[in-house]
């Protein structure tokens, strides 16, 4: 089963937030068959805003940061398809463009769960359905693949 994270789990995994989210973060990830996770070009171009920004990190080591998790999983590019299918979701659900993007590129890339804790938990479209990592029950398919 393919897994697609949103930004905001590998942002508390680089620390920012609170330390029980970023220890939540990496444990998630680290229980994560690291063979079937994804991230999508969308969800590392906002990780380096909110690392140079939020963070307060250099360039440099938002660079580094981006580039050490794209050597961890597998990158999922956007695509205009996938664009175009990001706004009829965004028309026909509410979804931010961007929000809705990273949920296109997920079911282009055959994701079955995206984790984040941004979108409704639980909503499914085209087969991917939304994860809240942190919900205090956790979902029956995320159960099932952690290691």
């Amino acid at each position: 089963m393919r897994i697609a994270l949103d930004t905001h789990i590998l942002a508390y995994a680089e620390g920012v937030g609170d330390p029980l989210r970023r220890d939540l973060s990496v444990l998630l990830i680290n229980r994560l068959p690291e063979e079937s996770v994804i991230v999508s070009t969308q969800v590392l171009g906002e990780l380096y805003r909110v690392l140079t920004g939020k963070a307060g990190r250099t360039p440099a080591s938002a660079r580094d940061a981006i580039l050490s998790w794209a050597d961890c999983f597998h990158v999922a590019d956007t695509t205009w398809e996938a664009f175009q299918s990001a706004m009829d979701l965004s028309n026909d659900h509410g979804l931010q463009i961007w929000d809705a993007l990273i949920f296109s590129v997920c079911a282009e890339n055959h994701s079955r769960l995206l984790l984040s804790e941004d979108l409704q938990d639980g909503f499914t479209w085209r087969g991917v359905t939304v994860v809240d990592p942190y919900a205090p029950k956790p979902h029956p398919l995320l159960k099932a693949i952690l290691r």
